[in-house]
């Protein structure tokens, strides 16, 4: 009789589990794949059905021509022989760029994808990128090349198109376009945009008018000033905007801003707004060009959309941190080689209806979270982004207004990485970066949060701020 070892038995054991275990994961990976062609064929998956609302809905704002993307996904080859990367993308959640956490609040025109979005987009490509019936492909949405908005009433461009010395530091500048129109009028919004987006990096735009008589012309004077030269009130002398008579015109502020990633603010009918004089200029006190190693020629213009008349209701503005009405606690210092977090906060005096957020932080960023505290100790939670983004800011509208009581606490926390874990820290090694008086520049730090709001009006959190248009 031939007997084994019971070593060898066991170790013969082993080895047959251990192939029957890898047998199955093979089989496993086989049918996951069988199961997963089944899924795409018996769902149909298709461009035409499910592929382009997706992208049309989610990329084809950015990605099309005049726009600040590289390349256009717009036409069935456009996505196809992008397809793998369009997969890539989407699964790590790089693009669409939507920071905002979407289980904390929700915005207009929010650009992220569900799960089944991301399952849709991974089966079509993993399934060859079909077509599917043509017939069902819908109509790619319209863009005005030039404009988020549409088609703009006037258009206010620079009086000549702008150098900047690609020398790697940020550069600080006012600039004003001025302009005359026949008559006075009401308007809507004011969108800038970017001659170079990869070189604007952020604009405070205000709008300044003057009463009839008061100015020969507003085409005199310098149209950009270096702040790192002149201080804003020489400035302004030099750029010969006072009236002639040495008073100063009508200031009307933030009528436009940008920043990365940012859409021109459009609301419903009756909500915000201002007049326009038939003479005056959009003033940037601040156009911020960021560091850069190749010179570029700077184009940027402003598109005006008018609007049929006054607004009946002005919307106001609370800044919270840097510049605002809040102190930042701690003051904002940052350590090398330290995590930190720090808070700022405001009690409101009156019942207010929010319409928009921005929140605020540079290269260091890392967290962001804001909410308000009513009095009876409920949370309406306002922001929080998880994944600090310092590319992408925007100025969040609600779906609907946000109702905030009186006597609640907006509280505001951020979370700075001065950390060489931070691919974005401008510095190697890490050293002490600080707000330093409001400073802009990139390799300083900010810690801002802005409120656009309505005084208060019964049924304000009924009203959707969504799909708001240009009156055209």
């Amino acid at each position: 009789m031939f007997c084994v070892p019971i070593n060898d038995c066991q170790s013969l054991l082993k080895k047959t589990t251990f192939f029957l275990i890898l047998l199955c994961f093979i089989l496993f990976g086989v049918v996951s794949q069988v199961l997963f062609h089944y899924y795409s064929v018996k769902n149909k998956i298709t461009f035409s059905e499910n592929i382009a609302p997706i992208i049309y809905k989610n990329c084809t704002g950015c990605h099309r021509p005049g726009a600040d993307a590289p390349f256009d996904l717009i036409t069935f080859n456009d996505v196809k022989k992008r397809a793998k990367m369009v997969k890539k993308v989407t699964e790590t959640k790089f693009m669409p760029p939507w920071p905002a956490d979407p289980t904390y609040s929700h915005f207009a025109d929010e650009k992220f994808l569900s799960d089944e979005e991301l399952k849709t987009i991974s089966v079509w490509v993993d399934a060859g990128c079909p077509m599917g019936d043509s017939s069902k492909l819908p109509k790619p949405p319209e863009y005005i090349r030039g404009s988020q908005l549409g088609k703009p009433d006037m258009v206010i461009k620079m009086a000549q198109p702008h150098y900047i010395k690609g020398n790697n530091t940020d550069k600080f500048y006012l600039m004003k376009l001025p302009y005359e129109m026949a008559n006075d009028t009401f308007v809507k919004a004011i969108e800038f945009v970017p001659g170079t987006p990869k070189g604007v990096h952020h604009v405070n735009g205000q709008l300044i008018t003057y009463d009839a008589g008061k100015k020969k012309t507003v085409f005199g004077g310098n149209f950009i000033v270096d702040t790192d030269t002149f201080t804003h009130k020489q400035g302004f002398e030099k750029m010969d905007i006072p009236n002639d008579d040495g008073t100063y015109p009508t200031l009307t502020p933030s009528v436009t801003n940008y920043l990365p990633g940012v859409i021109a603010t459009l609301y419903p009918e009756g909500i915000g707004g201002y007049k326009m004089k038939k003479q005056g200029t959009i003033l940037f006190s601040e156009i911020h060009y960021g560091p850069s190693p190749i010179d570029k020629i700077d184009t940027s213009y402003c598109n005006v959309f008018f609007d049929k008349a006054p607004p009946k209701r002005p919307t106001s503005e609370i800044q919270l941190g840097t510049l605002g009405v809040s102190k930042i606690i701690p003051p904002l210092f940052i350590p090398p080689n330290m995590v930190k977090t720090f808070h700022t906060s405001i009690v409101v005096p009156v019942d207010i209806s929010v319409l928009t957020v921005n929140p605020h932080m540079h290269l260091l960023g890392k967290k962001f979270i804001a909410c308000a505290i009513k009095p009876s100790g409920d949370t309406i939670p306002l922001i929080r982004i998880n994944n600090w983004d310092f590319r992408w800011q925007y100025f969040y509208t609600y779906k609907k207004m946000i109702k905030i009581p009186a006597g609640s606490l907006i509280y505001v926390e951020g979370t700075y990485d001065n950390t060489s874990n931070n691919p974005l820290n401008p510095y190697h090694p890490p050293r002490l970066v600080c707000e330093k008086e409001g400073s802009m520049r990139v390799t300083d730090e900010m810690f801002q949060f802005i409120i656009t709001y309505l005084p208060y009006q019964e049924g304000d959190e009924y009203i959707s701020l969504e799909n708001a248009k240009v009156n055209h």
